[in-house]
This record gives structure tokens, C-alpha cells and sequence, in this order.
């Protein structure tokens, strides 16, 4: 294939991507903000935030994961012409979303109450429950949102939610500045605000893009006519044999950066504090190749559909030099504005140094970050799930997190070396998923 050919697939992703980015970059701007919020109330609330959002965002990632065939199927039946079976994909996605949010939901509240086991500064811990509570009330309108976004971004309609996300972000900005601070007479509520205000944009989240969706005449014809029928076990148990090899590979990298938190809340409350500051920057440029990601699954899942193989590799690789092109913009920016960049979320100079440290580390694997998570969603695309999750688990369980423990926690580089062994682990993955992925469309 020439190199037009992988140019152009490049901008016809990007045409797609756009809106999925600024979406995703919206709900990133949603944790950084409440970071830099939480952040004037001292490094402690900052740091529990930080502890908080750590666990909640491991059982998030592993809910996305069973969910993510959602994307993959609505794009193959849309792409085959069989917008009937796409609303049928999005019903029992629905009550899957509805299913695994309910029992994730369950599962923090029963958490909650065993925080303390977690080795987390004494602090910390006091000050987390109602935030914790909070957020993990939200995990439903959360996945549910993601079920219909998914729907609407295959259907080749990913503005609506870009905009919903959007003013998401808008929306937690004002409600934040409401309950955490106490204005227009609602009490100071500080950290916990930050939880009400979560949940409150969420769940209205929700509720606007289900009257978009349903309103919307150009998805009449994919739109489901009933929602508590004539649901399939064969449909479920299609998706779950998708979803759960995707959820480990999520769950894996997760959890590993769940896992490098706690190992900052063991080495001290500075170290945790400084974590959440270098984790909320990395995460929102992470949110940049994640969308390329998405797209590209639903392209190379469209593509499958329509039986286009031979652009299978061109909208894979395509996507790697946008990435790239990306990534390594942001690097130079943390390598070079760190100091800046964690001063705008806290005055503490001690936090500021630490994080700015953590920064360089970043700038590195930002690289990395991107290169492994395209190559998943390009293996997703072709409905290739179980050896990527073994490479994650090797990358994440197997380098990664040992070499945090013993570089970091048990070491002499602190707080540095739980970070430096988390760009090894992104490398590794980066490397082995694009080889897998060059393996598989080679004979295609």
C-alpha cells in the first residue's frame, strides 16, 4: 500500500476522531479541574481525591471494557447496511451498562467502608468517604452515557456528544465552584462538593443525550422500538466473549496505575499529592490518542463490515503517525513547562518540585502511552482480544508494577521510580501490540 494510501487514511480518521477527542478531552477536563479546585483546598483534600479517583477509575476502565463491543458491533452491522441489528447491539449494551453499573456501583459502596486497609497516610483516609461515596454513585449515569455515545459516534454521529461533554465540563466548573467553595448560599461543602458535583453533571449528561438520540431523524431507522423485550442470551454472551478479554486489558493497565497511586500513598502524602497532579496532566493528553483509538476500532470494525480489508493496515498505521505527531508535541511541553504546569494546581513547593520530576518522566512515555493504546483499538477493531490482554498483563503486572515496587517503594528513587517503571511498562506494551497488530493484517 502507498504512502498516500496511509495519508489518507490518516485524515479520514482524524475527520472521525476530531470529535471523539474533544469529547474525551472534555471529560478528561473534568478530573483536571476538579483537581485544580480541590488543589486550593491543600494537599491533603487533593491527595485524597487523588486516592479516590485511583480506585473508581480502575472499576470504570474495567466497565468501559465490557462495554467497548457496543462500538465494535453497531460499526459492522451499520457498515453491512443493518441499522435494525445496530439498535439491537445498542439494547443489550444498554442493559448491560445498566447491569454492570448497578453491581460496580455495589461493590464501591461495600468498599468504602475498608479504605483504611489501603495503607494510605491516616489523613487521607479521614477525609475521602463522602467524595468516594459520591463518585462511585456515579459510575451508572457514567456507563450509560458511554453506551450511547459509543452508538452514536459508530453511527458516524460523534458531534452530539462531543457537545454534551463540552458542556459537561462547564456545567462541573459552576456546581464546583457552587458546593466546594459555598456561593449563591449553598454551605462550603469542600471535597465533597467536588462529589456533588459529579454526580450532577453526569446524571444530566445522561438525560440530554437520550432526548438527543431519540430525537434525532437521521438514527430513527437504528433506534430501538421496544427496550424491556425480546432481549437474546446469545447476544449477551457475543458481547461478553468480547468485552471481558477487553476489560482485562483495561482492567490491566488500570489497575496497575491504581496500584502505582497506593505505592505514592505509602511513600508519603507529598509524594500521593504530586502523583494526582503529573497523573490529571498525563491523563488528559492521554485522551488524544485514546480517541484515535476509538475511531479506529469503529473504522477497522466498519471496514470488516463492508469487507475493505486491504485498508485495514493503512487505518491502523495512519493512525500511529497522528499519534505520534501528537504525543510527542506533548512531551516537549512537560519536559519543558512542568514547573508551570504543577504550580497551577497547587502553592505547596515541596508538591510542585516532586510533580515537576514526575513531569519529565511523562514527557518520555508520552510516546509510549500512545503507540500501545491505538494498537489496542486497532486489535479491537478486528475483534482480536485475547493475546493483546496477555500483553498487557506481561507489560503492567510483569514489569511495570515489580519495578515500581522495587525501584520506588523498596528502592532509593521514591516517588521517581514507581513512575520511571510505569514508561518501561508502557513501552513494552507499545512495542508487543503493534507487532501483533502488523502480524494480523499482514495476511489480510
Amino acid at each position: 500500500m502507498s504512502t498516500p494510501s496511509y495519508l489518507s487514511e490518516a485524515r479520514r480518521t482524524l475527520a472521525l476522531g476530531a470529535p471523539i477527542i474533544v469529547g474525551q478531552v472534555s471529560q478528561m477536563l473534568m478530573g483536571v479541574t476538579d483537581s485544580v479546585m480541590i488543589g486550593r483546598l491543600g494537599k491533603i483534600p487533593l491527595a485524597a481525591s487523588s486516592f479516590a479517583n485511583a480506585i473508581w477509575g480502575m472499576a470504570f476502565m474495567t466497565g468501559i471494557g465490557l462495554l467497548i463491543p457496543v462500538a465494535v458491533l453497531v460499526s459492522r452491522s451499520h457498515g453491512a447496511g443493518r441499522d435494525g441489528e445496530a439498535g439491537d447491539w445498542l439494547r443489550h449494551g444498554m442493559a448491560l451498562g445498566l447491569a454492570i453499573g448497578a453491581m460496580t456501583t455495589g461493590a464501591l459502596f461495600a468498599l468504602a467502608g475498608e479504605l483504611h486497609r489501603f495503607g494510605q497516610p491516616a489523613e487521607v483516609v479521614a477525609e475521602i468517604r463522602p467524595y468516594f461515596d459520591l463518585i462511585a454513585a456515579s459510575m451508572i449515569p457514567t456507563l450509560v452515557f458511554q453506551v450511547l455515545r459509543q452508538f452514536s459516534e459508530s453511527l458516524g454521529r460523534p458531534w452530539m456528544p462531543m457537545a454534551i461533554m463540552l458542556a459537561g465540563v462547564g456545567l462541573n466548573i459552576g456546581l464546583n465552584w457552587i458546593f466546594i467553595y459555598g456561593h449563591l448560599g449553598v454551605p462550603a461543602f469542600g471535597l465533597a462538593g467536588a462529589g456533588w458535583a459529579t454526580l450532577t453533571a453526569r446524571t444530566l449528561g445522561v438525560a440530554v443525550i437520550w432526548m438527543g438520540l431519540k430525537r434525532a431523524p437521521d438514527i430513527r431507522a437504528a433506534w430501538p422500538r421496544a427496550w424491556v423485550t425480546g432481549f437474546e442470551t446469545a447476544r449477551f454472551r457475543e458481547m461478553l466473549a468480547f468485552g471481558v478479554p477487553a476489560a482485562g486489558t483495561l482492567l490491566f493497565e488500570s489497575g496497575a496505575f491504581t496500584v502505582a497511586a497506593l505505592m505514592m500513598g505509602w511513600i508519603s502524602a507529598t509524594a500521593l499529592a504530586a502523583h494526582q497532579i503529573a497523573i490529571s496532566c498525563a491523563a488528559f493528553t492521554f485522551m488524544f490518542p485514546l480517541g484515535l483509538s476509538m475511531a479506529v476500532s469503529m473504522r477497522i470494525g466498519r471496514a470488516v463490515g463492508e469487507g475493505r480489508h486491504a485498508a485495514l493496515r493503512p487505518i491502523g498505521f495512519g493512525a500511529q503517525l497522528l499519534s505520534a505527531m501528537v504525543m510527542g508535541t506533548f512531551a516537549l511541553v512537560f519536559a519543558l513547562a512542568g514547573p508551570y504546569l504543577a504550580a497551577g494546581f497547587v502553592t505547596e513547593e515541596s508538591v510542585i518540585r516532586l510533580a515537576s520530576q514526575l513531569l519529565v518522566v511523562a514527557a518520555v512515555f508520552q510516546l509510549g502511552d500512545g503507540g500501545q493504546v491505538v494498537a489496542a483499538g486497532a486489535l479491537r477493531g478486528l475483534a482480536d482480544v485475547k493475546v493483546p490482554t496477555l500483553i498487557t498483563f506481561l507489560a503492567y503486572w510483569g514489569i511495570a508494577i515489580p519495578g515500581a515496587y522495587f525501584a520506588g517503594v523498596a528502592g532509593p528513587l521514591g516517588a521517581l521510580g514507581v513512575w520511571v517503571a510505569l514508561a518501561v511498562g508502557l513501552m513494552v506494551a507499545a512495542v508487543l501490540l503493534n507487532l501483533r497488530y502488523a502480524r494480523m493484517t499482514v495476511r489480510l
